[in-house]
């Protein structure tokens, strides 16, 4: 999308402009006026004729140079209306309309005109610079990258910045869940194919899910026993010492991740880790196996620190956040193709053994890698829910088609069923269904699915452990449904 606007807007320039060039009409051809390099060709007017190209066509050329250089800044920019980069080209930009302005056209149409596509092509940049600073997904991905700085500040950085130690307290598992949350939501982000929309959701991303793996590391280690007593071994003091040190680091490293410190710098923590490595190699530890087994974890610790510190470049190419051509992605693509395939014959024709290659897919599709890319994961995440939904289907269809019930049912159980049997229609429809959330269909779709867990909700059990289960499961059902045709219609892209 960039490309094609920044080439739309480039274009404007490279039209040959003929404003000046004429023949007089003595019987021999004019010789004509030299012509210099630019999107301009030479002009000669009343007035000249100038040497080469008018003034009003240099100037306004020497503009198009400089739209050149800021054009693919503008279209690449991430940023936000507060960020000092997006004011610096908002001011140069605004500083080459003003220049344009000052071009003198001398009344003539086609200098006019000249300077008018030049204003445009600038405007059309702001215009874009601005859509996208201020685009409702940018604002969203703020929104949720500042929820993940104050769970943070709250949970790790702010006590280590009280003096306390990292070890002295503990970082609790619902603190490592509100923060997968957030990235989950964050992968859920719309874009809308923007090339700058979606570098922000991605290096967001990169540093939430970066951050969450920090902290997941750090309630594994509170398991551990360490640090070992000074008694055990010479060595065991300074790494007991190192260890210190990697525990504050692990806090500076998340503070660094999520713009939480403006002092420090990745490179500079990465030196640091660098030689506490250098320190540990140095200690002979050959003689105890239990202090080579400690020195061990601590370097793992450290490298765990190091491999997250290179990102303060992430999202810059291209390829790392626009993943048409990324082989985790084609081939969760093919695996989908496949079970669309299935889906089709399913809903023509029936169940026909398409359980046990589903059941392949989803192991196939658990075997795909997603490197640290959440966006992979997602796409990944979505993929399986789609077999799930078929394979739950199937399993539906067959169980009702296996039914024989007895004249001793109870009421309450039949009723269920014939719920499920109203869901199992439902289903089919979902998984068919093309549309999206505005469509008539999807609604009158999803009223039908609430009115079966309303009636789930009038079900009296009556006491019947079964008929409560059987209900419970029912209610499951029909909410995964809704959740399938929400997923459907989101129109979530990589």
């Amino acid at each position: 999308m960039c490309a094609n606007v920044f080439g739309a807007l480039k274009s404007l320039f490279r039209k040959p402009f003929d404003g000046g060039k004429r023949t007089m009409d003595h019987g021999s051809q004019q010789p004509q006026t030299p012509q210099m390099p630019g999107p301009f060709t030479g002009y000669a007017g009343p007035q000249g004729p100038y040497p080469g190209q008018h003034p009003a066509l240099l100037r306004l050329d020497e503009v198009q140079r400089e739209i050149a250089t800021l054009g693919p800044q503008v279209c690449s920019y991430s940023g936000l209306q507060s960020d000092r980069e997006y004011k610096r080209m908002e001011r140069e930009l605004t500083r080459l309309l003003l220049e344009i302005d000052k071009v003198e056209t001398e009344g003539r149409p086609e200098l006019q005109q000249a300077r008018k596509r030049a204003a445009g092509e600038v405007e059309g940049l702001l215009r874009y610079l601005e859509g996208n600073a201020t685009h409702p997904s940018r604002l969203a991905i703020e929104e949720l990258t500042q929820e993940v700085q104050n769970l943070l500040n709250e949970g790790v950085v702010g006590p280590f910045r009280q003096g306390q130690a990292q070890d002295a307290f503990e970082i609790s598992e619902e603190l490592v869940e509100a923060v997968q949350d957030v990235a989950m939501r964050l992968a859920q982000v719309k874009t809308g194919g923007s090339v700058p929309l979606r570098k922000a959701r991605y290096k967001a991303l990169t540093r939430v899910c970066a951050v969450q793996e920090l902290l997941e590391g750090r309630v594994r280690t509170q398991t551990l026993a360490l640090p070992l007593s000074d008694d055990t071994h010479e060595a065991v003091q300074h790494i007991n010492q190192v260890m210190a040190q990697v525990s504050g680091a692990r806090c500076q490293e998340v503070a660094l991740l999520m713009g939480l410190s403006g002092r420090d710098s990745c490179a500079h923590l990465a030196r640091i880790l660098t030689e506490l490595l250098v320190e540990l190699d140095a200690l002979d530890v050959s003689s105890n196996a239990a202090v080579r087994n400690y020195r061990k974890q601590v370097v793992e610790e450290i490298n765990g620190l190091l491999k997250h510190l290179d990102l303060e470049g992430e999202g810059e190419d291209t390829c790392r956040y626009d993943l048409a051509q990324n082989d985790s992605i084609r081939e969760i693509e093919a695996i989908r193709g496949r079970v669309s395939v299935l889906r089709e014959e399913v809903l023509r024709h029936g169940a026909a053994g398409q359980g046990t290659e589903l059941q392949g897919l989803l192991t196939h599709l658990d075997q795909v890698g997603t490197g640290r890319n959440p966006c992979i994961r997602e796409a990944r995440r979505r993929a399986v829910l789609e077999v799930q939904a078929l394979i739950t289907f199937l399993d539906l269809w067959e169980a009702l088609g296996r039914r024989n019930p007895g004249s001793d049912e109870p009421p309450p159980h039949a009723a269920v069923w014939r719920v499920l049997a109203s869901l199992c229609d439902l289903q089919a429809q979902a998984l068919g269904f093309d549309g999206k959330r505005a469509d008539k269909s999807y609604m009158v779709l999803e009223e039908l699915l609430t009115k079966q867990l309303l009636a789930l909700d009038a079900v009296d059990p009556q006491g019947d452990q079964g008929t409560k289960n059987a209900r419970k499961q029912a209610v499951k059902h029909a909410q995964n449904i809704l959740s399938y045709l929400d997923m459907k219609t989101d129109e979530w892209e990589y």
